[in-house]
């Protein structure tokens, strides 16, 4: 952490990580991988803590268990506040950047000012896993306009229904994904709820 964030950062006012950062963050990556293997299945972030106002507890449980001192991570402006990005910044130790192609990891809250999802990490030929996982905060994952999603890990197909993302938005994400193994990796999160959307599911709306 840098001498400038040791600064600004207000301990007392500091909300807690997980109660048991071993345990909680295990029982998260857990149910995050499962969801992962399964495209659409909604997983619950049960351990999920109480994040500062304007991150939902699947998306601070989910980059709490992500992210850490070897991984960039890039939030979008909303987010860039002392109280979000202090709370981030001790749990997790990630370092930030505002490149959007370095992120390991980034955590988007307003929808409108999403950047286009091909200024991420694509991966390439050597290096797949390199591949940014976007972490997108929704209102809803049942309000929205229904998805339809096949592929590995998906029996014959599943529909989910995020608030808040529409046809462009999966236009782009079907562009980025055309090439076998590159793309980027989705989880959409709602309240304590996610749905992981691998650069392997194929998506039609």
């Amino acid at each position: 952490m840098s001498a400038q964030a040791h600064a600004t950062l207000d301990l007392a006012t500091l909300l807690p990580g997980f109660a048991d950062p071993t345990q909680d963050s295990q029982t998260c990556f857990r149910a995050i991988m499962n969801a992962t293997a399964q495209p659409g299945t909604v997983a619950r972030l049960r351990s999920a803590p109480i994040p500062p106002a304007g991150i939902n507890k699947a998306a601070g449980a989910a980059i709490l268990t992500l992210a850490d001192q070897d991984t960039k991570l890039w939030l979008d402006q909303g987010l860039r506040t002392g109280e979000r990005e202090g709370w981030i910044r001790f749990h997790t130790g990630a370092p930030f950047t505002s490149v959007h192609s370095e992120a390991a990891f980034a955590l988007v809250a307003d929808l409108a000012a999403m950047p286009d999802l091909g200024a991420f990490n694509q991966g390439d030929a050597k290096y797949p896993d390199l591949a940014t996982t976007v972490i997108i905060m929704v209102p809803s994952l049942t309000s929205g306009t229904p998805v339809t999603l096949k592929g590995p890990g998906i029996q014959t197909k599943a529909q989910i229904a995020p608030e808040g993302l529409g046809s462009q938005f999966w236009e782009q994400r079907a562009d980025l994904v055309a090439h076998f193994q590159f793309g980027i990796d989705l989880l959409i999160c709602a309240d304590d709820q996610l749905v992981s959307i691998p650069r392997t599911t194929r998506v039609s709306f």
